[in-house]
């Protein structure tokens, strides 16, 4: 997003914040009620567009909008959608983005309210790494022509009981409605986005065997004084490897392994 969209998910997100640093507002329903209002949005693009013309004046698209789903959502996200339609979108459908990463976050605020935050930000860690994995399952579950309550009862049987119920909600809900993107890329946002709610970057390591408590604890202290930043851990085991970590933060690989040393020494020699 840019410009004025950017501006309007700023203070999107700071309504929500306000909102559910409210205990008695249900954020688990919020996540719902924003997810629906974001799916009627991506139906009905004539419907997006009225509410985001910038011909008309932002209090009347807001009335208007509250009229339609007043009767549909609780008063809390009512109220977040009628803010964020007052507002100026550079495009339509960045309203709609919107509402799907609001919708992500309050579901995350769930979790964390629970004290299971960290345990979600894992199980979709390794869930990507299931996907990516295994071909035959991400066919099924990206397949087009396959129904969403195929891809529902497969994701439920293979995370229900498993995996947090936050963690099966935002899986089944990117997996049934990608809106274009990728599986890999949207587990990818929203890992980061369970980072942001501690203010936390997300770190994946790749060691040859798994590391002791200890080794974790003196990486996770390393990193954040780098960076500046408090790191989440994400861990991943690959042999081929063959011995030290390979450290990825966004764009950016630390890469010490003993398989980069001797690519590194074999470049050298050849050259």
């Amino acid at each position: 997003m840019n410009g004025a969209s950017r501006e309007a998910l700023a203070s999107a997100r700071e309504q929500l914040d306000a909102l559910t640093d409210n205990p008695s507002v249900d954020a688990a329903k919020l996540a719902e009620e924003l997810a629906a209002v974001t799916a009627l949005l991506d139906r009905e693009v004539s419907l997006r567009r009225v509410l985001t013309d910038p011909a008309q004046a932002g209090e009347a698209r807001a009335e208007l909008a509250g009229r339609l789903l007043g009767s549909r959502i609780g008063g809390p996200a009512t109220d977040l959608v009628t803010g964020m339609v007052r507002a100026r979108w550079s495009r339509s459908r960045d309203l709609a983005d919107a509402l799907e990463e609001l919708a992500f976050s309050a579901d995350l605020v769930a979790a964390q309210r629970a004290g299971a935050l960290d345990d979600v930000e894992d199980e979709l860690f390794r869930f990507g790494r299931i996907v990516g994995a295994n071909p035959e399952l991400r066919r099924a579950l990206t397949d087009r022509n396959a129904a969403a309550s195929a891809k529902t009862e497969l994701l439920r049987s293979l995370l229900g009981g498993r995996a947090n119920p936050v963690t099966e909600r935002v899986v089944i809900r990117l997996v049934v409605q990608p809106r274009g993107r990728s599986l890999e890329a949207g587990l990818d946002a929203l890992s980061k986005l369970a980072a942001h709610r501690r203010d936390r970057m997300v770190a994946v390591v790749t060691s040859a065997v798994p590391l002791s408590e200890g080794q974790r604890e003196r990486l996770s202290a390393s990193l954040t004084a780098l960076y500046g930043r408090q790191i989440h851990l994400n861990l991943d085991v690959d042999p081929e490897v063959l011995g030290g970590v390979q450290v990825r933060i966004g764009d950016e690989v630390i890469n010490g392994t003993i398989a980069e040393r001797l690519d590194e020494a074999t470049r050298r020699m050849a050259g």
